[in-house]
Order: structure tokens, then sequence, then C-alpha cells
């Protein structure tokens, strides 16, 4: 039976810890993985831009001797050109495991639905597994553990702080989410890593109020607004700047770390300071995609 990766929500603790200690192994030991992927070929499907996610998954599956064919959508829709099954369903005739980074997650239900092959999720509105994936894998490489560690992501509720919230409650973390009134994340999201943290021993908080921060260890934050939001900047600013992760946050918070997908808008969401200082895990998280997503790979085909 092929298994995709749409969520991580339908994955065991023990299968998320198999899998972080299997990027680490790829990462430290990357001579033993060169052949992982020999034969296998991936199809990389991108209805928007990137800079990580692209290189990260190219270079990453020529590392394990992989080869990966990347389809350029020109960053539109794949809406009203064909059919989302019937590209899933084509593009397994030919490929061992399909990328999609899109705009919605229902195309990529679909695509999981028609394909034979595994269908990993590189980002959706709803999403961003393989990002939390790395997230988490550089809190271990941190702390040694990610059980019990203390998370908060500040600013929009968007599909970073979705993932992060699943698979922290999945691992068994205190994560908590900080927002604006009026950018929460979705109620049902809340509610399925509550139950999940239920299982895991995990904790899962919401707020509005920063304070709620105080005695996290990483505090994470995303840019205001999602690519291909065409808020204006100016009408959210005021709104958002008192979230902005800066070294007086971290003080009053007593975090250590700052963490950041990227791209990061410098001086918006997060200073220049923390971006560039000792404090900053961003180039490690930045890293840690390509071993992450290598993992997942090897996983999911090996």
């Amino acid at each position: 039976m092929k298994k995709d990766l749409l969520t991580f929500a339908d994955w065991s603790k023990a299968e998320l810890l198999s899998l972080l200690e299997l990027a680490q192994q790829t990462k430290q030991n990357p001579s033993a993985y060169r052949k992982a992927l020999d034969g296998k070929a991936v199809a990389a499907l991108f209805e928007k831009p990137s800079l990580r996610t692209r290189v990260s998954f190219d270079i990453g599956i020529n590392k394990l001797g992989g080869h990966m064919v990347y389809l350029d959508s020109q960053a539109g829709k794949l809406a009203g050109r064909e059919d989302a099954r019937d590209m899933g369903a084509n593009l397994a005739c030919w490929a061992d495991a399909i990328v999609a980074r899109v705009y919605s997650h229902h195309t990529l239900v679909q695509m999981a639905e028609a394909s034979k092959v595994p269908v990993i999720n590189a980002l959706c509105d709803l999403y961003h597994p393989c990002q939390a994936l790395a997230d988490f894998l550089t809190i271990k490489e941190v702390l040694g553990e990610v059980e019990g560690c203390r998370l908060a992501y500040i600013g929009d509720g968007n599909n970073v702080s979705n993932s992060l919230l699943l698979m922290g409650a999945i691992l068994g973390a205190d994560v908590r989410v900080i927002t604006p009134v009026g950018h929460e994340v979705k109620q049902e999201i809340l509610d399925q890593a509550s139950r999940l943290a239920q299982i895991s021993g995990g904790k899962i908080t919401a707020s509005n109020e920063l304070s709620a921060a105080t005695g996290c260890q990483f505090l994470y934050t995303d840019t205001w607004l999602s690519m291909g939001d065409t808020t204006p900047l100016a009408q959210i600013k005021d709104k958002f700047q008192p979230y902005q992760l800066n070294n007086a946050l971290m003080d009053s918070c007593g975090a250590t770390y700052a963490m950041h997908c990227q791209p990061a808008h410098r001086d918006l969401e997060i200073t220049s300071e923390l971006v560039d200082g000792e404090c900053s895990l961003l180039l490690q998280q930045a890293e840690n995609r390509m071993h992450a997503q290598n993992a997942i790979l090897i996983s999911l085909l090996g």
C-alpha cells in the first residue's frame, strides 16, 4: 500500500520519531544514502514559486541518486487547465512519487486519490508538513529531543502554524500559537491538534496575548501576508506590529532561539538583529529542509 504525506496528522508518534532519526542519519552520513533512490524519478509540480522548497528537493533527490522532473506552471493555478485527478494518474505512470506545491489542499487530495504512487505536500493553503518536519529536526538537534519542548508561533494563523500544531501535538510538544484578533488558526485545526496532544501528553495553546509565550524556548514567526494574499501591507501592519519578533519580545518571554520558515521580511515580522544574531536558527532550518525531505522520500519509496 502506498502512503501519502498530505498533513502528517495521520502519522503516529513512532513514525515521526523514526523520520527525525532518519533525517539525522542522512545528514550525518550522506554517503550511506547515495543510492537510496537509485533509479527513482520524482515529478515536482509547482503552482507557486519557491526558493528553498524547489532547490532542497532537487539537490536532495540528486544526492540520493534519484532524478527530479520540475514542472513549472508559471505560478498559475492548475484549475481549468487539466483535472488534478488526471494529472495525478498520468504522472504516476512515469514517476515513483509526486511532490506538489499548490494553492489548494483539495488539489492534493484529488491527486493522491488518483495516483498509484506517493504524493507529498510541498505546501498548500492549509499545511506545510515538510517545513514542520525540518523545524522539529532543528529543535531535536538543539535540545536532543522534541518531546516537551516549548515553542511559540507568533503571527498569522496559516499553513505553517497549522503543521507546527499538528506535528508538535503528535510528538508531545508544548506548542502555543499567538495571533492578532481576526487572524487565528481555524478552530478545526486546534481541535484536531488538541485531540492528538491528549494522546501524546503534549499541550496546545491558542491566544491573542503575547504573554502566552512566556517560558518558551523557541519563538517562531512567519510573514504577515502569505504568498498570494493581495491584502495591502499598510492595511494590516499596525495590527501585526506589536507581534514583531524582536529582542525585547525574546527577553520578555525568556526565549533562547528565534525561528522563521523564510522568506523573511527583515524588520517587519522579524528584526534583522535576530535574523543575523546568535539566537537565529533560520539557516539551520533551511538546511534541514533537504534532510527532512530526504527522510520522507526514503521512507515512502525505500
